[in-house]
């Protein structure tokens, strides 16, 4: 059984309800410590999950593997995938290009990963996040790294025009623990890191948790090591033909959630809505086209 992503980690749990109870244990182990625990013997393996090696084999063929060996070759490859350095992504796109124009290329790209990310989204985690975000006497703050910054900016500048509450974190991490002062439990702290994964936003993921505020993540297909501090986890899948990644399928969610969480909410939203349009008009921020 191999999932839409092809990663190890999505597979074990989707399949988790499968497999005999000396097969979760090795499974349980593999995921607490992912992807590391794979990557030793089968041996090691099968001595810290307390099961024969045998048991190992087969957890590896139920998940879709012709045996241990292959499943960590599947894990390197996702190791080396997380890691990768854009020239390098650029390189293995230019051997594996088709004759297709580069914009059938990248939107064939982006139509898988809307496709695989559609396939992989838990509605019922999704509707709790939108529940979450929904309630105004919560807090909400957000942060993004280097590339995903943008990502954190766009869903600030419209969640805080539909509900009150709404911080954006400085791009500066030095000042970050102004930010955390003001945030306990009832608090919630969203967070965008794809991979080449950045430490300022695990210390940060880190020193939130800490305080008890709840974390939601958007992540890669691979998962930002934030996800252990998650409360909710999005992953997207963020592969296209160019040396960099493709955020396209972490707006989609974004997008949608903004779309539920207002139809939630219509009658206050409708109210910030108009009164943000009132202010535009008395300022001529915008051409009135009338």
């Amino acid at each position: 059984m191999k999932s839409g992503t092809g990663i190890v980690k999505d597979i074990l749990s989707d399949c988790m309800d499968e497999l005999t109870h000396s097969e979760r244990q090795v499974a349980s182990i593999l995921l607490t410590d992912y992807p590391v625990a794979g990557m030793q013997s089968i041996t090691s393996l099968a001595s810290i999950a307390k099961v024969s090696t045998p048991t190992v084999v087969r957890l590896a063929k139920k998940l879709g593997f012709d045996g241990f060996s292959k499943m960590q070759e599947a894990l390197r490859e996702e190791v080396a995938a997380q890691i990768k350095k854009p020239v390098s992504k650029h390189d293995s796109w230019i051997t594996e290009s088709s004759n297709k124009h580069i914009s059938h290329q990248f939107a064939d790209a982006v139509a898988a990963n809307l496709r695989h990310t559609l396939d992989r989204l838990d509605q019922t985690a999704f509707d709790s996040v939108a529940d979450i975000l929904g309630d105004t006497s919560r807090r909400i703050f957000l942060a993004g790294g280097r590339i995903t910054r943008s990502n954190a900016d766009y869903f600030y500048n419209h969640l805080q025009i539909i509900r009150p509450k709404v911080t954006l974190l400085s791009e500066s991490s030095n000042v970050w623990p102004q930010y955390i002062l003001d945030m306990d439990e009832s608090s919630i702290l969203i967070i965008f890191d794809i991979r080449r994964y950045e430490k300022d936003l695990q210390k940060l993921a880190h020193l939130v948790k800490e305080r008890g505020c709840t974390i939601i993540l958007f992540t890669d297909q691979w998962g930002s090591p934030i996800e252990k501090h998650a409360e909710y986890c999005f992953k997207s899948l963020v592969e296209v033909p160019s040396s960099l990644d493709s955020t396209i399928a972490i707006t989609f969610i974004v997008e949608s959630l903004l779309a539920q969480i207002q139809n939630q909410s219509w009658d206050s939203s409708r109210d910030r809505i108009e009164s943000l349009e009132a202010m535009f008009g008395v300022t001529k921020l915008f051409r009135n086209l009338k």
